[in-house]
């Protein structure tokens, strides 16, 4: 058995539990990180920061190679027409996942936080504060953060009944190399599908999430991979330029959307919750990980009474989420909805693009931080 030694334990060294445990040492607190990998790796995956998280990034301390965005721009992705070009302004940023879990952790390594690589955590028992390992020993802590995502032991320690429903729709992931891609992130949409993409590492790789429309349920796992051509099989119907940028995919990666909605509690004992063990996000607002980097610093500030936390920050994240829904919505229609919809946009991109983005301002200028 292995006695309590540390202030705080954060279970799962992602972007949001490296971000909470740095958030809680420069609180003072000791701070122990147990992650099952073998190595702080992430495979390749881009992610967007928006003002809100990039703030906590920035009071954390960290700064990873960044790529500004200057834009969202919507395409109606059958003929290829601009929708709308939305101007973001500052403080919107993309960045190679990779790049960031590395300069979260060299972070870490700065702050003399203790990372504890391949240790597997089998189950979390008692009040929150035992962690049974693979073989079987016992390890004690004092408080346990639970940053191992929505299949991790925490989760099922603290919300073991809350089970997710499937969206009816897959979405595929893959990077590949490009030359002079705009410093936008591009949405082409059209009926039962889109396509998100966007520049990473100095403009040179290309992120790609595309989202199907599907009745079958799939396997909910970043890992499953997937034959390319059924990919560019899915957008064949879209402009000339998807289905060349579609033509370079060599590697793809499909997972089933599923609706976790918010967890119905963050904490249970010893044992609270953040990121996607708490409220896993669907892919269509851009803020899993800012929400996951808010998360790690306001609970840091507020460990002492994470019921009160819980109850400050739940309206905030129940509402990102019907946001994102909506988004998915507004992506895929079609007939006279998508026509209207999109003349509607048109108009806006001539008078005052910057005008839908005005009702995000609610997410993206809060700065949790203050």
């Amino acid at each position: 058995m292995t006695t309590r030694t540390h202030d705080v334990t954060v279970l799962g060294a992602g972007i949001g539990g490296l971000a909470c445990a740095i958030a809680c040492r420069l609180r003072g607190l000791s701070v122990e990180l147990i992650e099952q990998a073998p190595a702080l790796t992430e495979v390749g995956a881009g992610i967007q920061i928006a003002p809100n998280g990039g703030r906590v990034l920035d009071a954390l301390g960290v700064r990873p190679r960044f790529l500004n965005s200057s834009a969202v721009h919507l395409i109606d992705g059958p003929t290829g027409r601009s929708v709308i070009g939305m101007p973001v302004g500052s403080g919107f940023r993309m960045v190679h996942r990779a790049d960031l879990i590395a300069a979260l952790a060299a972070r870490a390594t700065a702050l003399d936080i203790p990372v504890h690589l391949n240790n597997k955590i089998m189950s979390v028992a008692g009040e929150g504060g035992t962690l049974i390992t693979k073989g079987g020993e016992t390890r004690l802590v004092t408080r346990l953060i639970g940053a191992d995502g929505a299949h991790g032991v925490t989760r099922a320690f603290v919300a073991p009944d809350h089970k997710p429903t499937f969206t009816g729709q897959v979405a595929w992931r893959a990077v590949v190399p490009v030359d002079n891609w705009p410093r936008e992130a591009q949405v082409h949409m059209g009926p039962g599908r889109h396509l998100v993409c966007y520049p990473l590492r100095d403009g040179r790789s290309l992120n790609i999430v595309a989202v199907e429309e599907r009745s079958e349920w799939t396997v909910a796992s970043w890992s499953q991979t997937d034959d390319p051509e059924n990919l560019r099989q899915a957008f064949a119907g879209y402009a000339a330029p998807v289905r060349d940028l579609l033509a370079r995919v060599e590697e793809v990666h499909l997972w089933g959307l599923m609706d976790h909605g918010v967890t119905p509690n963050w904490t249970r004992g010893r044992c609270t919750l953040i990121g996607d063990a708490a409220h896993p996000t669907l892919p269509f607002l851009a803020q899993g990980a800012n929400l996951a980097l808010e998360g790690a610093w306001t609970l840091a500030q507020r460990l002492d009474d994470p019921e009160r936390w819980d109850k400050l920050r739940r309206p905030r994240v129940t509402r990102a989420l019907a946001a994102a829904g909506a988004n998915a919505r507004n992506y895929h229609l079609s007939g006279a909805k998508r026509r209207v919809g999109h003349l509607a946009l048109r108009v806006l991109d001539r008078f005052a693009p910057g005008l839908p983005l005005l009702g995000y301002r609610w997410l993206y200028d809060a700065d949790v931080t203050v």
